[in-house]
């Protein structure tokens, strides 16, 4: 084994989680080294596209247009979809539904390039095999391209994945179940011949291609006419594969496509360069780490939490785990760290994990089959034309309906802060370009006289906030409001300071 080498963190996985978690300590000044055992970044699109919070969270640094994004602020859905129905959100207010269309290699890509301007340290062709932690640090255990060597770091995260070789280690249970289920998806062409006036795709003695997910008699499918030019086609059916099936062949797909549409869909081979998607999914794993958090490891992604695709949850939730978890272990491995700030990234985003849990496989429930099923899609759909249920339904999806306990009472406090103009014209969004946390003083300036012990880790911004009462906010790196006031005085400032910063310089 090669001599050891070190780092202040190692992160296993460079997938988006990884690589932006990696992004988020350089920007508060800690390096890392990210460890995959993969060639290089992969080709097969695994996500079509971004949808809730985490669109927000880009803009906050300032990725929304690089990711694809137009000029501006991103602006709420107009509709979305649950279980395969619409979902109107036009008229709810301050929707926080979200998307942006960007394929996943595209977006590792774009994470790599902004990781190494950086200065991350990004090891492809390096994978994690083992790992042991102390008190003081953690040895893990790498197989590179010149043979095995220890890399020892002050922390360790595991975003590794689903089969998470960091949290089997850990001894993390990953409780939850699987679907009875089969999943069958592709990049496929279809003739332009069977496109209608409409531009749909209608397919002979069935009908038209509804895009999303959709529910039929005999099964389920999922269609998706990308722009750029992907035609991406999935079937679902009960039952479980055999033993010994065969590998994923379009020949199998179209074998299930006739079972579920009841007729042949004429779909050929994909055009164009690949690589194409050709996947199955035996069974669809809905699983939640028992624990995010083992002394100095920390899981990430989908090495705490799996589930179904539907509604598009998953980067959403992991990368606003990411932004949660970057600054609190910045904080702690550059000393200044409150005791138990890094404990609240498991408080926090656990609850969230959860939530997805429940609304992912409330969807799987609401795509089975049955007449009881039926009789409950009649009822949802009669629910969703209330008003307050549709905006229920879009902060859920979003992820913006778990409030964290900040310790402030105002109605701000521990949500993503809202879409905010400061009088000098900037938004609130373009203050958190770096990461650091801000502090907004609209009181002339007393406030920004109280922090001052934190100015070496707040940014004390002197600004108004347009059409509003707040006089004083103070915004967490991920973009949550610790502390909001009307108030001249601003009572409660210090303790949100120390709770989430430290000590002021003075103290210290």
């Amino acid at each position: 084994m090669a001599d050891q080498d070190t780092a202040a963190v190692v992160i296993a996985g460079a997938g988006p989680n990884g690589l932006m978690l990696a992004c988020e300590l350089a920007l508060a000044g800690v390096g890392s080294v990210v460890l995959d055992g993969q060639p290089g970044p992969g080709d097969e699109p695994k996500s079509n596209g971004l949808a809730g919070q985490v669109v927000r969270i880009l803009d906050m640094r300032g990725l929304y247009q690089a990711f694809g994004g137009p000029d501006g602020p991103s602006e709420p859905l107009r509709e979305w979809m649950f279980a395969g129905m619409g979902l109107d959100f036009s008229g709810v207010p301050d929707n926080p539904m979200r998307a942006l269309l960007i394929q996943q290699p595209r977006v590792v890509r774009l994470l790599e390039k902004r990781a190494r301007d950086l200065g991350v340290d990004v090891r492809w062709g390096h994978a994690l095999v083992g790992l042991t932690q102390t008190e003081d640090g953690v040895d893990a255990f790498v197989e590179g391209p010149g043979g095995t060597y220890c890399l020892g770091a002050a922390y360790l995260v595991g975003a590794d994945g689903g089969r998470s070789l960091v949290r089997k280690t850990l001894g993390v249970e990953f409780p939850g179940s699987t679907s009875n289920t089969v999943t069958r998806l592709a990049d496929v062409h279809l003739p332009d011949e069977l496109r209608g006036d409409d531009g749909a795709y209608v397919i002979p003695g069935f009908g038209p291609l509804r895009m999303r997910h959709n529910r039929l008699d005999d099964g389920g499918y999922v269609f998706f006419d990308i722009p750029s030019g992907r035609t991406m086609f999935a079937t679902v059916e009960a039952g479980r594969l055999p033993p010994d099936a065969p590998p994923m062949s379009l020949e199998d797909l179209r074998a299930s496509a006739k079972r579920v549409f009841g007729v042949d869909v004429p779909f050929e081979p994909p055009r164009g360069p690949g690589p194409h998607a050709m996947r199955r999914m035996d069974g669809i794993n809905t699983r939640l780490a028992q624990n995010y958090r083992v002394g100095r490891v920390l899981l990430l992604g989908d090495a705490a939490h799996v589930h179904s695709p539907m509604g598009g949850p998953g980067l959403n939730l992991g990368l606003q785990d990411t932004v949660n978890l970057g600054w609190k272990l910045a904080a702690q491995v550059r000393g200044w760290a409150p005791k138990g700030l890094l404990d609240t990234y498991e408080s926090e985003r656990h609850p969230v994990g959860e939530r997805v849990m429940m609304h992912s496989l409330s969807q799987q429930a609401l795509v089975a089959h049955g007449p009881e099923v039926d009789a409950l899609r009649t009822l949802f759909g009669e629910l969703v034309e209330l008003p307050q249920v549709r905006a229920h339904l879009a902060r859920l999806l979003a992820g913006a309906d778990v409030r964290y306990d900040v310790g402030d009472a105002h109605p701000w406090s521990g949500f993503l802060v809202p879409e905010l103009v400061l009088d000098d014209g900037r938004r609130v969004a373009e203050l958190l370009r770096d990461g650091r946390p801000v502090l907004i003083d609209g009181s002339g300036g007393a406030f920004a006289t109280i922090a001052a012990g934190w100015a070496d880790r707040v940014e004390l911004v002197a600004a108004s906030i347009v059409e509003s009462p707040v006089l004083g906010l103070l915004v967490r790196p991920d973009g949550y409001v610790a502390w909001a006031t009307e108030a001249a005085e601003g009572p409660g400032l210090v303790a949100a300071l120390q709770r989430w910063f430290g000590v002021s310089i003075s103290s210290a």
